[in-house]
């Protein structure tokens, strides 16, 4: 036993030794990011290249069909069609209004969602207590579907903005909670021993130690919970609502208007995909020091 841990406490101390070292490493990691940069460049625009091939294609075959009158405007219009009333409602304002509303309804939701989430993930990782008292009932309401409470928050909060922001945080608010809970649970037992030897107080464990070794999975229920939020939105603004993508999409809906339908659906999915996508770099950002295979 005596020799894990003198094996333990040497293993911490070049870990540390290496931390606190400043000569010239840095400068030579720097050298090759700029010389491989021009190659990183190249290989992201050959990906999206080949990730454009499939729906350009998709998008030409849809064309073709809709001008040869294969396929009726009114159940799928083309999409020269659907892009002129795109660039209409962008030239009248009134898509950027309601993409704004959108936007702030599921950033809000979101937030409030996410950190509520982080902070009984948190606690009942921590504390098995606090996961024996809260993590049944919490796993109960996780499996209830958005379409089934979304009635019961409009009879309590109305058709005003205080009900659509409950139905996506009761939504952003699990993926993130799950993740943070199974990220510290996930920590390695040897690096408690770790920190025991160092003399860690707790609150060093929880900052130095079990948040950073946790971090992957947290910024994985980061990206879930954004993307329930973001269909947590439409489930809101189908529902009811006077502004927003899924207000817009309604009001097409009313108005046997199949080409503003596309357009709030494909906006939804490319809004989507781009918050996605940010989020996807900030943890390539975080999580630069992981080895992983990357296929």
């Amino acid at each position: 036993m005596s020799e894990g841990i003198e094996v333990i406490i040497k293993t911490a101390k070049a870990v540390r030794e290496a931390h606190d070292y400043s000569g010239t490493a840095p400068k030579v990691a720097s050298n090759k990011v700029k010389k491989t940069a021009p190659i990183r460049l190249k290989s992201l625009l050959s990906d999206w290249g080949t990730g454009a091939i499939i729906p350009l294609a998709v998008l030409t075959v849809w064309q073709l069909a809709g001008s040869a009158g294969l396929i009726s405007p009114q159940f799928l219009p083309a999409p020269l069609s659907i892009l002129s009333a795109f660039a209409a409602l962008t030239a009248s304002g009134e898509l950027t209004h309601h993409l704004g509303v959108s936007i702030g309804r599921a950033g809000t939701g979101f937030v409030i969602g996410g950190i509520f989430g982080l902070l009984f993930g948190v606690l009942t990782g921590l504390f098995r207590k606090a996961e024996y008292l809260l993590d049944p009932s919490i796993q109960v309401l996780r499996l209830v579907p958005h379409l089934a409470i979304a009635p019961l928050i409009i009879l309590w909060f109305g058709f005003g903005e205080v009900s659509k922001v409950a139905i996506i945080l009761s939504g952003s608010f699990f993926p993130l909670y799950i993740n943070t809970f199974m990220g510290i649970r996930g920590v390695d037992n040897k690096l408690f021993e770790v920190a025991r030897v160092l003399g860690f107080s707790p609150l060093q464990k929880l900052r130095r130690l079990i948040l950073p070794a946790a971090l992957p999975s947290m910024l994985l229920g980061l990206r879930l919970s954004m993307a329930v939020a973001w269909i947590g939105l439409v489930v809101a603004e189908l529902i009811g609502s006077q502004s927003g993508v899924g207000f817009l999409i309604n009001e097409a809906k009313q108005n046997s208007n199949t080409e503003v339908i596309f357009v709030g659906i494909i906006i939804f999915a490319v809004v989507g995909k781009l918050i996605d996508s940010l989020f996807r770099i900030i943890e390539r950002k975080l999580l630069h020091w992981r080895d992983s295979y990357q296929g």
